[in-house]
């Protein structure tokens, strides 16, 4: 698995290929993406994930820190635990209905053996993302920010993402938000480092 801009040549390779990009790394300093993949835990990531998707980080922290005190402390519960918890206790930890809906699913769906975690470090990003979006409630932003953030995949490029589309309109000086197919032309010579460069951009918004 390559490594992620801990090593500084993600910001080497950003900064020579893009001049806009070179400001801002300069101004942002070294980068924060992992270095390498987690180990495991992949199901806990993906749970995470659900409960903070449209949410504050407090109000999701807080929503996150009461669903893990409904099970015992220390390992993180089983999907056959979650799949078991009735749904009113679940509720009551402040989880919508909706979302209680997609962590049911993804935990019989993992419980069942459908996803298949064990091979997702010799996946392709695309596949992977096809794989995750088989679940009720994890579509491609979801699957994008678990490739980056826990699979720590270099080179992906959430186009979806209202945040780093913000960034971009703002650091390029483009009048509407950009679009995927824009996008893939300003980031081509990101490559392969499109992930240090969306964060980096993240970070410009700070």
């Amino acid at each position: 698995m390559k490594a992620h801009c801990k090593t500084g040549g993600a910001a080497r390779h950003l900064s020579g290929a893009d001049t806009v990009l070179a400001g801002i790394i300069k101004r942002v300093g070294p980068c924060a993406l992992p270095l390498k993949p987690a180990r495991g835990g992949y199901f806990a990531a993906l749970v995470e994930s659900i409960v903070y998707q449209q949410l504050n980080g407090k109000a999701a922290a807080t929503i996150f820190d009461r669903f893990r005190g409904i099970y015992p402390p220390g390992k993180f519960p089983a999907p056959e635990e979650i799949a078991r918890t009735p749904d009113a206790r679940l509720r009551a930890a402040g989880l919508s209905k909706q979302k209680l809906s997609y962590i049911k699913d993804l935990s019989e769906k993992t419980a069942a053996g459908q996803l298949n975690f064990a091979a997702f470090p010799k996946m392709s990003d695309e596949d992977i993302v096809k794989e995750l979006s088989s679940v009720k409630g994890i579509g491609r932003w979801t699957a994008e920010m678990f490739l980056i953030f826990t699979l720590a995949r270099p080179d992906v490029l959430p186009a979806g993402d209202y945040g780093f589309k913000t960034a971009v309109m703002k650091a390029y000086r483009l009048k509407k938000l950009p679009d995927a197919k824009k996008l893939e032309q300003l980031s081509a010579n990101w490559r392969p480092h499109r992930s240090a460069a969306t964060w980096y951009l993240w970070q410009s918004l700070k």
